[in-house]
């Protein structure tokens, strides 16, 4: 049966301080929340989700305030970021206080936190009065959601509300900065760029960690739809596009770039714009769109460059090593 749908967010904070789980917008993604103080939610997070127990998710809150009730100590080097990008999207993770719950970091003494940059999203949270831990509303490893309609088409009979604040305006994920020791190090790409947080930090921040996942989104394998997605060029695409006729797959193409000459039957799917912002609004979408066409593969033409583009350029190469088929 469709889970409810409500433009309300009073009737969101309300399913959740009762210990409901409600898929909300933000700007980057829908999240599946839970009430971040009741493990029991949290825990039906996991279990509806198939996520594994030891990857984190983020805490939401309506305000910088989340950081004096989440974390065990606040620096210097957070109040300047929350205070130069929240609400935006940007996880700080951070030492974690006690009123975390071990299921909300898999056991780790740290905790993601966020202010969402959606005006729903902020009025649920103010009114719940306390954060709500939520990874992306979809099942996990897939595409995520960027519109209630995706989370309907995953979740819609597993949870309890839809808080429906129509498209997301970003598209991808927040960028996450572990900022619990050491040098400022970028976990995962998303929509506040690492010059950003250079300009704020004034000093360069690690853009390569290493080791076992330590945020959402670290996985190598990850973001994809049900087809392969195989990440090309725009001067290996033609040749990449006869590779897949010759051997009888139903083909889409995303991307900006020219296409070949004969594209012959395969599905021709574009972002609204040709800048990188555009790609990463409209690539989850289009990841969904050619899998409801029903092709094989997915050659993808990724925009190129810095910002957000990095970003859309992360997502792609996780999703291709989620679907590429299994070797000797």
């Amino acid at each position: 049966m469709p889970a409810p749908v409500t433009h309300d967010p009073l009737d969101a904070a309300r399913v959740l301080a009762a210990g409901g789980l409600v898929a909300f917008p933000t700007e980057t993604v829908y999240g599946l929340g839970a009430h971040a103080e009741q493990p029991a939610a949290v825990r039906r997070v996991f279990a509806i989700k198939g996520r594994p127990a030891g990857h984190p998710l983020i805490v939401h809150g309506a305000d910088a305030a989340i950081l004096d009730r989440y974390a065990r100590r606040v620096t210097p080097t957070a109040r300047a970021l929350a205070d130069a990008f929240w609400p935006g999207p940007l996880t700080l993770v951070v030492p974690r206080a006690a009123a975390v719950p071990d299921v909300v970091t898999g056991g780790r003494d740290t905790v993601g936190l966020r202010v969402p940059d959606q005006p729903l999203a902020r009025a649920m949270l103010a009114a719940l009065g306390a954060g709500v831990a939520a990874p992306s509303a979809n099942l996990f490893g897939r595409t995520s959601p960027t519109t209630a309609g995706h989370v309907q088409d995953d979740l819609g009979d597993k949870i309890d509300l839809i808080l429906d604040g129509g498209p997301c305006a970003v598209g991808v994920e927040s960028t996450i900065l572990d900022i619990s020791g050491g040098p400022a190090t970028i976990l995962r790409s998303g929509g506040v760029t690492a010059e950003a947080i250079e300009r704020v930090l004034g000093e360069p921040v690690v853009r390569t960690p290493s080791g076992p996942a330590r945020a959402p989104g670290m996985l190598a394998a990850h973001y994809a739809p049900q087809a392969e997605v195989v990440v090309t060029s725009a001067d290996d695409l033609a040749a990449q596009l006869a590779r897949l006729r010759r051997v009888g797959q139903r083909t889409a193409i995303i991307g900006t770039a020219e296409l070949p000459a004969d594209p012959g039957d395969a599905i021709v799917l574009r972002p609204a714009g040709d800048r990188a912002e555009d790609f990463a609004h409209d690539l989850y979408r289009l990841l969904r769109e050619a899998d409801a066409a029903g092709v094989a593969t997915i050659l993808v033409v990724p925009p190129s460059g810095q910002g957000i583009a990095v970003a859309v350029r992360d997502r792609l190469s996780r999703a291709a090593s989620a679907t590429q088929p299994d070797g000797p």
